[in-house]
């Protein structure tokens, strides 16, 4: 098939992939920058194509691959990785808080409030609390990665709400005397 044919049949084609397109993108600009990618690769593929076999499909599947390939692209964009090696980066000393919990709350106090944890969220947080990482936390009790981030996250927030219960009124003064 020589090129002027194949590019005719392309052109007879494009109303229907321009409303493919905009099917696929519902968005008019994208559409066309899905047809236009849509026919440079048919041109540059033109090769691979083999005549009497259906163009149309043809066509459509390479149109429907590329908006395949952008999707994921644009989500793997919008992914965020955290490559920290599973460490928060708390004390980095980017940015200094002063923390006046230690004067506020009694350690002894606060080994009580950790000692009424469920031990489901007490064994985690306090391996984390001792350094070990979060990964060694998870071999060491037969536990997925996620299971062994949440039951710390769910112990500090128990802990949270355990020191707010004890000491809310301490925290309301001294918000009022600030």
């Amino acid at each position: 098939m020589s090129t002027i044919d194949f590019q005719n049949k392309v052109n007879a084609l494009a109303p229907m992939l321009n409303s493919f397109a905009y099917n696929l993108t519902k968005n008019a600009e994208d559409a066309k920058d899905l047809f236009q990618e849509t026919a440079f690769r048919a041109f540059n593929n033109k090769d691979k194509y083999r005549p009497g076999t259906n163009l149309k499909a043809w066509l459509f599947t390479i149109m429907k691959n590329i908006f395949i390939n952008n999707y994921r692209k644009k989500m793997k964009a919008n992914t965020i990785q955290d490559n920290t090696e599973n460490l928060y980066y708390l004390n980095s000393g980017a940015v200094s808080i002063t923390n006046s919990a230690e004067s506020e709350i009694m350690l002894k106090e606060l080994h009580v409030m950790v000692e009424r944890l469920d031990d489901t969220l007490k064994v985690p947080f306090m391996m984390h609390y001792e350094g070990y990482k979060y990964q060694e936390i998870a071999e060491d009790l037969d536990l997925p990665l996620g299971t062994v981030k949440s039951r710390i996250f769910f112990a500090r927030k128990e802990l949270k709400a355990m020191i707010h219960a004890r000491y809310s009124q301490l925290f309301k003064y001294r918000d009022k005397a600030v």
